[in-house]
């Protein structure tokens, strides 16, 4: 059955104090919005919308490309804001999850699952639960005597007796998509919040003889939402953990994983080895048998087999090494040839065309220039809007000057040259 999906982004959080909105806020690199959106394509979900409110200004360019973009204008509740998709949905049959935007460590595989329990179960909605030791801060799952869903109470709402209950409301659901918004017309705000809550379509599809089912989580840490800056720094942990353990079982070294943070979408081939305080960014890919570390930082770079990227080394959008490992979708302002040692301490620019059996090494940078195969480039030199040979050896000390106050010029240095 076709599948889509409505990602919950337009809330504030205030609890972030920040400027800016909750999920523009990053875990390992990449903004919580993004995580969510990302694993709802995973898991075989075509059409996605996201619905946008608070500071949209600065969500929109996270997500528009590959959603559709809804602006939930007025803040009046979680069933206000899937309401506000009506219209991106009309005509729409088939199996709609509604998925929270703060909450990253979502799997694609618990999407995909909940959407196959309400499939196979003509269910009018599948709610995503969990267990927890201090379900303080959600709403619970109340079940009637024959252990069926019932309804979700929010905290705020609940009687003591509910209050006591551990089984919890993770914020992910998959529901039919025409049961969905008949049952919306039916939500009043008559609650603590004076909200709009979507939790209590539930009620009302049970009352109207659908099957109403939950599905319990084994991790509850998927579930986890973003809503102070001690949380981000929560998930952050679970997410480098999950990723990092990923990696090891793959065949990467990292003698010190706690040390070592990786993002979600970054490819490394086996036997690499990563050094404590390595971080390694955005669509970053690293071929077998290379070294990074320590203290080093890679963002957006493509690094080939064999490379050694020294101590406390920066690279940005940079491509090093040959073609195997290269995401083809992303960019790169920067290429760095196989065999190529950088560093220490060594910051590679965007704009960079580096060869192969080349010696970057300590104090150097280098900005849109072209350093062709066989240079040595060894300490303390910056070399900035230049075109450099082949078998070139750059002294100690040496500066490309090319900027005359008014317009910067191209140095142009041949084979050979001392």
């Amino acid at each position: 059955m076709e599948a889509a999906a409505i990602v919950l982004a337009a809330g504030a959080g205030t609890r972030m104090k920040s400027k800016k909105p909750k999920v523009a806020h990053g875990v390992l690199g990449k903004p919580l919005v993004r995580w969510v959106v990302d694993a709802a394509h995973a898991a075989g979900v075509t059409q996605v919308a996201t619905v946008v409110g608070h500071a949209r200004e600065q969500v929109i360019p996270l997500i528009e490309g590959d959603t559709q973009v809804v602006v939930q204008e007025v803040q009046n509740g979680t069933a206000g804001a899937v309401l506000a998709c009506a219209d991106a949905f009309a005509g729409f049959d088939g199996s709609l999850s509604v998925l929270t935007g703060d909450c990253p460590l979502i799997k694609p595989e618990t999407i995909a699952r909940l959407a196959q329990v309400r499939d196979e179960n003509n269910a009018a909605v599948v709610v995503l639960t969990m267990k927890l030791d201090d379900p303080t801060g959600y709403g619970r799952i109340i079940r009637d005597a024959d252990g069926q869903v019932e309804r979700i109470v929010e905290q705020k709402d609940a009687t003591p007796e509910e209050a006591a209950v551990n089984e919890c409301n993770s914020g992910f659901y998959c529901f039919d998509a025409r049961a969905l918004f008949d049952a919306l017309a039916q939500v009043s705000n008559n609650n603590a919040q004076g909200e709009f809550y979507l939790t209590d379509v539930l009620a009302i599809c049970r009352a109207a003889g659908r099957p109403v089912l939950a599905l319990p989580t084994d991790d509850p840490s998927e579930c986890l939402g973003v809503n102070s800056r001690a949380q981000l720094a929560e998930a952050t942990k679970y997410a480098q953990r999950r990723i990092n353990d990923a990696h090891l079982a793959a065949g990467v070294t990292m003698t010190d994983p706690d040390q070592v943070w990786i993002g979600p979408d970054v490819v490394i081939e086996q036997d690499v080895e990563l050094l404590p305080q390595t971080f390694l960014m955005g669509s970053t890919s690293v071929g077998e048998d290379s070294v990074i570390g320590p203290n080093s930082r890679l963002t957006d770079t493509v690094v080939g087999c064999g490379c050694t990227i020294g101590p406390n080394s920066y690279l940005e959008n940079a491509k090093i090494g040959d073609d195997t490992n290269v995401n083809s979708s992303q960019v790169y302002n920067s290429t760095v040839g196989y065999d190529t040692h950088i560093g220490p301490f060594a910051y590679i620019r965007p704009g960079s065309t580096i060869g192969s059996h080349i010696r970057v090494g300590d104090f150097v940078e280098i900005k849109n220039s072209t350093i062709a195969d066989g240079t040595k480039i060894s300490h303390l030199t910056y070399v900035g809007d230049s075109d450099v040979g082949q078998n070139c050896n750059f002294g100690c000390g040496t500066v490309t000057v090319n900027y005359d106050r008014a317009k910067k010029y191209r140095t142009t240095i041949g084979d050979n040259a001392f």
